[in-house]
């Protein structure tokens, strides 16, 4: 049993790699900007993860694909990956002192079924000042997240407190992915490995 995981991100391919279920990487060409935002971002997270799933599956009709979208939600504003430093500057100075959500759409699809759902982390962002942002994009790449920032390693200095799924925020929640893989009958706990 096969896994296709439909995403570029190392992250994903990072954390689907904690068990020792084999797969393989072939990132789905769905463009993301086709689908504009109604307002509700667990269903466009949703939305966005089934469409990446739907472009795959014609080519792997027999195959197990696991597709994931994450999007960063404060103050009624949706923000995806940055499309330059300048923005992701802005984007940072929005977040300063205030709560966001990431919510991360996952879907799993088996020829003509699919079966998704999403997960939502809270994040409080420390109040930072304009040389501190510098800093953090100086030191720790962020052009190809969600929100123009990532928590793990030392980019957690920017995060005050969590509420949620930490692996939600890195692109993948486990436990919503386990959840959905037992409806094609893949138990993850069955893949353990030792660390």
């Amino acid at each position: 049993m096969r896994i296709i995981l439909g995403s570029q991100s190392p992250k994903r391919r990072e954390i689907l790699g904690y068990f020792s279920i084999p797969f393989i990487v072939i990132p789905s060409k769905f463009d993301e900007e086709l689908v504009p935002f109604q307002g509700d971002p667990g269903n466009h997270a949703l939305l966005l993860s089934q469409k990446k799933n739907e472009t795959l599956r014609p080519h792997y009709p027999d195959e197990i694909i696991l597709t994931a979208d994450s999007i960063v939600y404060c103050n009624g504003e949706l923000y995806n990956k940055p499309r330059d430093m300048e923005e992701a500057f802005s984007f940072l100075t929005t977040f300063s002192g205030r709560w966001q959500s990431v919510f991360t759409g996952v879907t799993v699809g088996r020829g003509p079924l699919f079966y998704s759902a999403f997960e939502e982390t809270k994040i409080l962002v420390n109040p930072l000042t304009s040389h501190q942002i510098k800093k953090f994009h100086e030191n720790i790449f962020s052009l190809d997240k969600a929100g123009g920032y990532t928590i793990e390693k030392s980019g957690n200095l920017i995060v005050s407190r969590l509420e949620g799924c930490y692996d939600n925020v890195l692109g993948l929640p486990i436990n919503t992915t386990r959840k959905l893989l037992l409806n094609v009958g893949i138990d993850l706990w069955d893949f353990l490995t030792r660390h």
